[in-house]
């Protein structure tokens, strides 16, 4: 930014180092704020070192951030109220972002100074800042004005609860034609209004698409053989407030000159939610606007806990200003119905849904395997869990993110991946985009879509290209093919239960396709019978281990540790358990490493249970060489200690399907149907479809 002076520079780094430092650690012992207001709206590092930990976090009602690890989960503090039930919870906490206001107002800096001195960004775009709801709009227009032949823009059918228009645009060959059979890829942003980068990806990935058609030949085959949605905000209200607020927080040169100060509140900055004021009504004019309660995190519901798939279950907030309320009912707001309904339309066959942060790729499914389901079985994993992970891992090699599960951060459920797949099959994944804030520098925000340091030229460029790949690979599929007369439409239906963690809900998938002039149709859709009621797997361990191995050793130190080898040997084992006990009620750590070729460890697991917890530490699959485990001394004065390391054989449970459920294709001529027929089609099979009374009737 031009004409800043050199103090007020070096104030603003300043401003910026102190932003971001790990600021303190809360022993308990911190005085209470004497009123909300007084309050800086903070990012903070929860230890969590426990699966109670995270679940009595769970229940604090605070507005907990996806960016989390086995033992930690950071949170945004609102007020001093959310503090002190942190505090007395007996859960301590980093501070590490201090002021979530002045890092915004901090961050618009950076971006003006970015925008001044880059004429063009390296985006698909050239874009160098953050676009508002306008810009969005307009660019979707522009993109169907620059490539009509290629881009059709959309309306989703529920206006937002303030009377916005929800838009969208597809990008494929003959994109104005009579849908034709081409599986359907799915790609959208903002679900949460904070969360910018989410629909700037969005937006630079239908820019690539479109500008490099006929160009790229991989970017032009992919058009030719797939249709691409992409509806870069689907919360137009909640959005509108965060960007309009965030972008107006601002640094400014007192008189005095050399010290920073900031204009405002962060107002709707940190708004998560939707525009729900009270459940069943719709807001007044202007009145989400000015409800900037605590930074606007409370006002809503969550979108991504309102769609059908297992609602109303664990991670899904039930009090109405609570971080992720998950509504009245499922399904209860325009922006999910939209979505429902536009997936439920099309043969959807991998879709991606931006948030941040986190630098993660999760898959369903979001409650972990061993818990007991609505149907009194336990969830388990997916049924397409290994096809899921592997696609998961390619796209996680291109941008550096985690591919894990959601239950692997905190359970969730009622998420927009989790009903999509075990509703429709169609692979569903959440990119958690950015490493360390909402929404960080715009500079960042091009490091991640076209990647940067060992993932330069790779990005979520390459992630969404390989999701767009899965999309027409029919082996990630179904097909049915066939003949009809030529100008049919052809039409695939499906009604079904939807169980939620209360009851069920009627769903319905309804899509449509025009036989060409040759008479002959294949049409790429999803698995027949869905996930939810296929077998799905969870893992038991053997009664006694194939072979084990203890260590005894004296204590180290406080914050010392002590190594012990284990080599195996054995070519086929599950798992290796590290257990590591000690005598006295306090508390040791448990870190497990391979050794690789050149002496160097990698670290595979381990386990930091609270004080008093003994630990463990599970290796999947181990393979063969040698392994250390790392007994630290946290805050132990027990004399000595025992470390165990056993190898077993898993023995998988399944749960077993349910039922084999069919489509319903009709042939139709002018809207009379000709013909019905049931069809049957796993995933990676194609099917032949006889109809032969439409072809004799038409």
């Amino acid at each position: 930014m031009g004409g800043i002076s050199r103090p007020v520079r070096a104030a603003l780094t300043a401003v910026a180092a102190a932003a971001i430092a790990v600021t303190m650690i809360d022993t308990g012992q911190a005085p209470a704020h004497a009123t909300t207001s007084d309050f800086p709206v903070q990012l903070v590092t929860v230890d969590t070192p426990t699966r109670a930990d995270k679940e009595l976090l769970q229940t604090l009602g605070l507005d907990l951030t996806e960016h989390a690890g086995h033992d930690f989960i950071e949170v945004v503090l609102h007020s001093a109220e959310e503090e002190d039930a942190l505090r007395e919870a007996g859960l301590t906490w980093d501070v590490r972002i201090s002021d979530l206001a002045m890092r915004t107002a901090e961050v618009n800096q950076i971006n003006e100074e970015y925008a001044a001195s880059t004429e063009e960004s390296p985006l698909p775009s050239g874009r160098t800042t953050y676009r508002t709801l306008a810009d969005y709009n307009t660019d979707m227009t522009k993109l169907a004005e620059m490539r009509p032949d290629i881009v059709k823009e959309f309306e989703l059918p529920h206006t937002s609860l303030e009377g916005k228009t929800v838009r969208g645009i597809e990008i494929s060959r003959d994109v104005h034609e009579a849908e034709d059979g081409r599986p359907v890829f799915a790609i959208m942003g903002l679900h949460h209004a904070r969360e910018w980068p989410s629909g700037e990806l969005t937006m630079e990935f239908a820019y690539d698409l479109v500008t490099n058609y006929g160009s790229d030949q991989r970017i032009t085959n992919l058009l030719d053989k797939a249709r691409v949605l992409v509806v870069p905000v689907t919360n137009p209200d909640g959005f509108e407030k965060s960007i309009n607020d965030g972008l107006l927080l601002d640094l400014r040169e007192l008189d005095d000159g050399g010290l920073v100060s900031i204009l405002g509140t962060p107002g709707n900055a940190y708004k998560r939610k939707n525009c729900r004021m009270l459940d069943g009504q719709e807001p007044l004019a202007g009145e989400c606007a000015a409800a900037t309660s605590n930074g606007g995190f409370g006002v809503g519901i969550d979108t991504n806990r309102n769609y059908g798939g297992l609602w109303g279950g664990p991670g899904a907030g039930t009090e109405f200003f609570g971080p992720t309320y998950r509504g009245p009912a499922p399904f209860s707001e325009p922006e999910t119905q939209n979505i429902r309904e536009m997936v439920s339309s099309k043969q959807v066959t991998t879709l991606i849904t931006n948030h941040t942060f986190s630098n993660l790729v999760l898959r369903p499914n979001g409650v972990k395997p061993d818990t007991i389901g609505p149907d009194g079985n336990p969830i388990g994993q997916p049924h397409d869990e290994e096809a899921m992970k592997a696609l998961g891992a390619k796209m996680a090699a291109q941008n550096g993110y985690r591919n894990i599960h959601g239950w692997e951060l905190y359970d969730t459920t009622g998420t927009t991946e989790d009903w999509s797949y075990n509703a429709t099959g169609g692979f569903g994944y959440t990119f958690e985009i950015g490493e360390h804030e909402f929404h960080p520098p715009y500079p960042e925000v091009v490091d991640e879509y076209v990647g940067a340091g060992e993932h330069e030229g790779k990005g979520n460029r390459e992630a969404f290209l390989i999701a767009l790949e899965n999309a027409i690979d029919p082996q990630a599929h179904s097909v049915i093919a066939g003949k009809a007369p030529a100008g049919a439409t052809l039409r695939l239906t499906k009604s079904f239960a939807t169980p939620t963690w209360e009851s069920s809900i009627s769903d319905t998938i309804e899509t449509t396709m025009r036989v060409g002039e040759k008479g002959k149709f294949e049409w790429h859709v999803n698995p027949s019978t869905r996930p939810i009621v296929m077998d799905r797997q969870y893992e038991v361990l053997a009664e006694e281990p194939l072979r084990s191995e203890s260590f005894e050793g004296t204590t180290p130190a406080p914050t010392e540790h002590v190594d012990h080898e284990f080599t195996v040997t054995e070519s086929d084992v599950d798992l290796l358990e590290v257990k590591l006990d000690w005598a006295t009620p306090d508390d040791m750590d448990l870190e497990v490493y391979y050794r690789e070729a050149d002496g160097s460890l990698t670290q595979v697991a381990s386990s930091g249970q609270f004080v008093g917890e003994k630990e463990r530490a599970l290796v999947q699959q181990p393979q063969q060489g040698t392994y250390v485990f790392r007994v630290i001394n946290y805050a132990s004065t027990a004399p000595s200690y025992t470390v165990t390391g056993s190898l077993y054989a898993t023995e998988s449970e399944t749960v077993p399907r349910q039922l084999i459920e069919n489509y319903t294709l009709t042939c139709e001529k002018d809207g009379q149907v000709l013909e019905q027929i049931p069809v049957v089609v796993d995933r990676g099979q194609q099917v032949k479809a006889k109809l032969r009374d439409c072809l004799s009737r038409w």
